[in-house]
């Protein structure tokens, strides 16, 4: 069975070592760089996993260094190590697009479990094609635009289909109200942002309350997150 792969960038090369005795203990293949130098050659040759990055690197801030991959469409994911630990911190780093932010000192089982998790959630979990999403017990008609969950109809109006595609979209990831706003609202401008609160709210009733999964979380002062217990 061929091992997941997994990059490391931490310019402490004690921690680096740690990190990858670890890692490859807990059976994975592992890259490991003192820089983001040369992450973006091995990310178009290599099917990496995860990629395990400190925020405050010498070259750059991993902020703006995870910014850039999103904004050309890599979506490999992402565990911030950071001893930045204020709330206004790690808000930044998921709404930059990180997958998770571990502050430090951490637990290296915890921080394993975790790994563990986002490679599970990333792989093959959304099955989508022209006619219908499907997650979980969760399944979206597009051309009828009815929800299922199992065989049970759910009645969901036409803005909530539309929320519900977005999130199951990006399942595994934060998505904030403003995002939702611009991707689900049409003339977003003219809605308030608490109005997202309550449509999601509403969607979290008919869709927690009909299947045995718990799917819709807050994540406070961030956004909402899609991802099955």
């Amino acid at each position: 069975m061929k091992k997941e792969q997994i990059v490391i960038v931490d310019d402490d090369q004690d921690l680096l070592e740690l990190l990858e005795y670890h890692l490859k203990n807990a059976g994975y293949k592992v890259f490991s760089f003192t820089s983001t130098k040369d992450v973006r050659t091995l990310l178009s040759q290599e099917n990496i996993a995860l990629i395990v990055m400190d925020r405050t690197l010498s070259d750059i801030d991993g902020i703006y260094y995870v910014e850039m991959l999103r904004n050309k469409k890599i979506n490999t994911p992402v565990v911030f190590l950071s001893a930045k630990d204020s709330p206004k911190e790690i808000r930044e780093g998921f709404l930059k697009g990180a997958d998770d932010y571990i502050t430090k000192p951490f637990d290296f089982e915890e921080l394993i479990l975790r790994i563990k998790a986002i490679i599970r959630r990333s792989k093959g979990v959304i099955k989508e094609d022209e006619e219908s999403v499907t997650y979980g017990d969760i399944q979206i008609d597009l051309s009828l635009h009815k929800v299922y969950i199992g065989n049970r109809d759910i009645d969901l109006t036409k803005l909530e289909v539309r929320l519900l595609h977005t999130l199951l979209q990006n399942a595994g990831k934060v998505l904030t109200r403003d995002f939702l706003l611009e991707n689900v609202w049409e003339n977003s401008k003219h809605v308030q942002p608490k109005t997202v609160n309550v449509a999601i709210r509403r969607l979290k009733e008919k869709i927690d309350g009909e299947s045995s999964e718990s799917y819709i979380k807050t994540i406070r002062g961030v956004g909402y997150l899609m991802q099955k217990d």
